[in-house]
């Protein structure tokens, strides 16, 4: 197991490789070809494959665009805080903050 640089890349047998920005900070297994000793792809430690190893090329990698990676969540996006039309519908015709708290107003004959 390898973990992952900040800068994409890891270590092995003194040599760097480049490998997908997305698993900054995780722990991957690389699949190296025993006859030849080169570093063919990375691996999770599930072995699923995660995509590909590369010779570090220092001056791409060093202008690389790099985007934080997202943290893993199960629970869906909840967009933005007011995104239910209907609710937003509610309350501007009543007047109220809370949809589910009906409009205390009465009328009086």
């Amino acid at each position: 197991m390898r973990k992952v640089r900040k800068d994409g890349t890891v270590s092995y047998q003194g040599e760097r490789f480049e490998v997908p920005y997305e698993l900054s900070g995780q722990s991957i297994q690389l699949v190296v070809d025993p006859h030849a000793e080169q570093v063919m792809s990375v691996e999770g430690s599930a072995g699923e494959s995660l995509g590909a190893a590369t010779p570090l090329d220092a001056v791409a990698n060093n202008q690389r665009t790099r985007r934080k990676p997202r943290p893993v969540t199960d629970e869906p996006d909840p967009g933005p805080a007011s995104s239910n039309l209907v609710e937003m519908a509610y309350q501007h015709y009543h007047g109220t903050d809370d949809p589910m708290k009906p409009d205390t107003q009465t009328e009086e004959s």
